[in-house]
């Protein structure tokens, strides 16, 4: 595999690098993943589609930057800004989920009023998917939504809402054809978290944060017209839905800067006058992280050679989803393992800590 990217691409390498360099002091600390962006999170957003450096290819109509599609320039700008440890914009389940279904499937309507909104980090969205009886079998969910007047009436009840206490909107699946088959009576909807009959209770785990909520809907209204694809047809726009959030969560590029700051910290701390870094069991473990981070690299260059020459990716986008949610863990383990309580602050989220 030849992992060049020629002259011209290394041309716009330190265009990005230098607009790193210049504007850097300028990024939050935390935009990551946050459920409401701070102030400073969306000036950075709204600065980074100013210059194509986030929402790059998405027309300009919808608030993106309106770039023709490059692959090597999108990787690039990912590589940049991971290597430089600086949030390469807001990443939450709007912008990274929702933006490319609409765009896929959405109305007209529909994209010109949620896009833009979305990608500037003034609308923040929680999914409404999983069910008390519903997980893994997600297909076997009883939220129902029947048809009165121009509206859907939606009842029923949604579990593990992630940042619904925060959320401006909400897309959800729910049940419209009660005698149809399980993958088939399924419509998404899209409505906003104020609507009356929404209540939001929030679920706290071993870490003392509530990140996730129950959520229930008793005869909620929403606008037949806030439909996503078919009547009907939900699961197949979740599942679309559903490969946005994969490569969300597959990022190898910010793995690897996560295991790089560990490294240097192991590197300072010290146990009986030894650095961490020196004790065999420690670094033999870190040692097989490295080559195992390096494996979901390869991986992931794998889905861009198939990307640039209109291959499908097969395979390799669930292998590198897989690959970061177990090495993620694995990172924070030996976080935990080699600094002691230094290690609850390290880098990650409250559940990967816990």
């Amino acid at each position: 595999m030849d992992l060049s990217y020629g002259p011209e691409y290394e041309t716009f390498r330190e265009e990005v690098r230098d607009f790193i360099a210049v504007n850097r002091h300028l990024a939050p600390k935390n935009a990551g993943r946050a459920a409401r962006p701070s102030n400073e999170g969306v000036a950075w957003q709204k600065l980074l589609i100013e210059h194509g450096y986030t929402a790059r290819t998405i027309p300009r109509e919808y608030g993106g930057f309106g770039a023709e599609p490059d692959i090597l320039k999108s990787r690039i700008i990912a590589e940049e800004f991971a290597r430089a440890g600086v949030p390469g914009g807001l990443a939450n389940q709007g912008i990274s989920m929702l933006v490319p279904t609409l765009l896929e499937l959405g109305t007209e309507e529909q994209k010109r009023r949620w896009i833009e909104p979305t990608l500037a980090g003034d609308v923040v969205w929680c999914q409404g998917y999983s069910e008390p009886g519903s997980g893994s079998d997600l297909a076997s969910l009883k939220t129902s939504a029947r048809v009165e007047g121009g509206d859907f009436v939606v009842n029923g009840q949604k579990i593990w809402t992630s940042t619904a206490k925060e959320a401006d909107m909400i897309f959800c699946l729910v049940r419209t054809e009660g005698d149809a088959a399980k993958h088939q009576g399924i419509s998404y909807l899209i409505f906003p978290m104020t609507t009356p009959g929404i209540e939001v209770r929030p679920l706290r785990t071993m870490t003392g944060h509530a990140e996730f909520n129950e959520t229930f809907f008793t005869d909620v209204r929403v606008p037949v017209d806030q439909i996503v694809g078919q009547r009907g047809q939900g699961w197949f726009v979740a599942n679309a839905t559903l490969g946005h959030e994969r490569g969300m969560l597959g990022d190898p590029d910010a793995l690897e800067n996560r295991l790089l700051a560990l490294i240097e910290l192991m590197k300072v701390e010290q146990v009986g006058g030894a650095r961490v870094i020196d004790l065999p069991a420690l670094r033999d473990r870190l040692v097989a992280l490295q080559a195992e981070v390096a494996a979901m690299k390869y991986n992931g260059m794998r889905i861009l050679s198939n990307q640039i020459k209109g291959e499908p990716g097969g395979m390799a986008k669930l292998i590198v989803k897989l690959q970061a949610c177990e090495l993620a863990h694995q990172i924070s383990a030996l976080a935990i393992d080699a600094l002691g309580e230094l290690g609850i602050l390290y880098n990650g989220s409250a559940h990967e800590r816990a």
